[in-house]
Order: structure tokens, then C-alpha cells, then sequence
């Protein structure tokens, strides 16, 4: 008998960090491996186990940054930060993947994540990617406004 996995987990209790952190990501131990060097730098870490799952935590939660992976089962990243987008949602993004989706962002520049990272990365890359996006120095704790197109 398998135990089925939860699509959106708590990763440890809350932290004293002010920044909580959304990992969406369909392979497990990379999205584990991406919790755990977060979550031990003492930022407040969820995980969801895909796009859809994703979206629905971004819906049922406050976050400051979503890293997320692009494909996925479900929803892409690409999807869900259309999603975001379209929510008028000012959450910052990182999508790490191994296949940036860079026609797509050509094609709607709204839909560009705040930073990349390119698959494989190492720890360090990611803690120092979050580190930048997240205390970018303009005020107001790292985030900004959203892009959207007037048509949205």
C-alpha cells in the first residue's frame, strides 16, 4: 500500500523569518532538497507538488516569493504565473527549470519571473538568487508591481 503525498505541505513550523517562501516543483526530491537549504537559511517554506497545487496555496495563502518549476502535470509555471498575473497578485517569482521557456516571455513580457535559475543549480545559486530577489533594497521587502498588459 503507497502513501499518497499531500499536493501542498507545510515544511517545519513557522520561523521567525518575514519571508514565506512557496516551492512548486512536480519532482520530489528536487523540490525537497529546494525546501530544506531554504527552510535551514530560516525562511518559512511550503511546498506544493505541482502547478494546480500551487496556485491553490497561492490562493489560500500569503507568500513573497513562489519558485517554481515550468513543466509540470496539472498547470505550468508558465500558467500560474498567467494566473498571478491576471489575479493582479504582487507576489515576486523564480522559476528554476531545465527548459526556460524564453518564446514565451518574449511573447508576453508580463509573464517574465522576477529571476531565473537555470537547471542544474547548485545551493548556493538558489539562496543567492532568493537573497536578491527577496531584499532588492527598494522599501518595500523585495516585492514589486506587476507587469500586466492594459488588455488584462
Amino acid at each position: 500500500m503507497s502513501v499518497e503525498e499531500p499536493a501542498i505541505a507545510p515544511v517545519r513550523g513557522r520561523t521567525n523569518s518575514p519571508h514565506r517562501i512557496l516551492v512548486v516543483d512536480d519532482n520530489s526530491d528536487i523540490r525537497q532538497l529546494s525546501v530544506d537549504v531554504l527552510a535551514d537559511s530560516g525562511y518559512d517554506v511550503e511546498a506544493a507538488q505541482d502547478g494546480a497545487a500551487g496556485w491553490e496555496a497561492l490562493q489560500a495563502d500569503d507568500y513573497d516569493l513562489v519558485i517554481t518549476d515550468n513543466k509540470m502535470p496539472r498547470m505550468t509555471g508558465i500558467e500560474m504565473i498567467e494566473k498571478l498575473r491576471a489575479a493582479h497578485m504582487s507576489l515576486l517569482v523564480i522559476m528554476a527549470t531545465g527548459n526556460l521557456p524564453a518564446y514565451e516571455f518574449a511573447r508576453k513580457p508580463w509573464l517574465k519571473p522576477d529571476a531565473t535559475l537555470q537547471r542544474p543549480f547548485s545551493n548556493d545559486d538558489l539562496l543567492a538568487t532568493v537573497k536578491k530577489i527577496l531584499h532588492a533594497g527598494d522599501g518595500n521587502d523585495g516585492r514589486k508591481e506587476t507587469l500586466l498588459p492594459l488588455y488584462l
